[in-house]
């Protein structure tokens, strides 16, 4: 089963943070669940990154990259298919970020991990 891991719950996870459901953290641990992660997560942090309001350890692109491979995360890339649902989505929830994830939720048909309640308005599951 593929999950789709949103930003706030990856940074929870990656730094081991108590804000982090322990449903969430044993569902991303599972070892037969396809990690989904989207791109526009990663275009997120980098953006709280060079604001100076996200930082890890190691230089940026070396921590994601490692992360991605030590969780064995697979990378959403956006495509037409997501934007033109983002196109048609009510604005419930005004984060183009956000916006977009749910787009690939809806599109790829994966629940999302995230503790975000404004996802609910939304024809998706997200799982907390």
């Amino acid at each position: 089963m593929r999950i789709l891991i949103d930003t706030h719950t990856f940074i929870w996870f990656v730094l081991n943070q108590p804000q982090l459901s322990n449903r969430v953290r044993n569902l991303i641990s599972e070892p037969d669940k396809i990690r989904m992660f989207s791109i526009a997560s990663v275009w997120e942090m980098a953006i709280k990154h060079s604001q100076g309001k996200l930082s890890f350890t190691l230089p940026f692109d070396i921590f994601i990259n490692q992360q991605l491979t030590i969780n064995k995360l697979r990378v959403i890339d956006i495509n037409l298919d997501h934007i033109a649902v983002v196109a048609s989505l009510p604005f419930h929830h005004r984060d183009p970020f956000d916006r977009l994830i749910i787009a690939q939720a809806i599109v790829e048909r994966i629940p999302i991990l995230s503790r975000d309640s404004a996802f609910d308005d939304y024809p998706i599951e997200r799982w907390w």
